[in-house]
């Protein structure tokens, strides 16, 4: 076989791995890791069962995979649009505003895909549970970072960076969850919390000295 075939064939296979992947993340979205099985990306992809076997081998293979493909997606709604403003607060509210957009579009039938696979499998130890564990902590990470340049800056008000991150997300899994039960108020009560929550420092004045 030709080096250009191989190439070929990697390609191929590549592509094939990303396509059915971002399908069952879509699947994962709105039924869960769990609701994706072989035999439903073939149906749905016009694909054999026995090629995707080939690809992944086990459910649990594809499971893993499927994460790594929404974390992709992830980082490109929602992370990589911010990476160019510095950081701290603005960096900051433009996370929330891109994980808006991504929830509310949906990018993912289901809304947003950790929102929905961690409640799942929050109870079942194993590789799965240990990667959507550590995506989540990447995130919480990424927000904590930015709560604490900001504070440091002295852009916030006496804010707990480690505590804002968790109350942060907190506020955007149950918005999620309130978009997919079409609650339109939910994106609006979500900016409050989050300008409630981001409240500048107040600031410094000098003290006036008259003549």
């Amino acid at each position: 076989m030709s080096d250009g075939t191989a190439d070929r064939r990697l390609l191929r296979g590549a592509r094939s791995r990303l396509a059915i992947t971002r399908r069952a993340a879509e699947i994962a979205s709105v039924d869960g890791l769990d609701g994706v099985s072989f035999g439903r990306l073939a149906d749905d992809l016009g694909i054999s069962k026995a090629g995707i076997q080939t690809l992944f081998r086990t459910k649990e293979q594809l499971q893993l995979a499927t994460i790594e493909t929404a974390r992709a997606v992830f980082l490109d709604e929602v992370v990589t649009p911010a990476r160019d403003l510095p950081p701290g607060l603005a960096h900051l509210r433009a996370l929330i505003e891109n994980w808006l957009g991504y929830a509310e579009r949906p990018v993912f039938p289901g809304g947003c895909f950790w929102t929905a696979t961690l409640a799942e499998f929050d109870s079942h130890p194993g590789p799965v549970r240990d990667a959507l564990v550590h995506r989540r902590d990447q995130w919480l990470t990424l927000l904590r970072h930015h709560l604490e340049k900001a504070t440091a800056a002295g852009e916030l008000d006496d804010t707990d960076p480690e505590l804002a991150a968790v109350q942060l997300d907190s506020m955007l899994n149950a918005t999620n969850i309130a978009l997919r039960l079409d609650d339109r108020t939910s994106v609006r009560l979500l900016r409050r919390g989050v300008d409630e929550l981001l409240r500048p420092a107040p600031r410094q004045t000098r003290p006036h000295h008259g003549l």
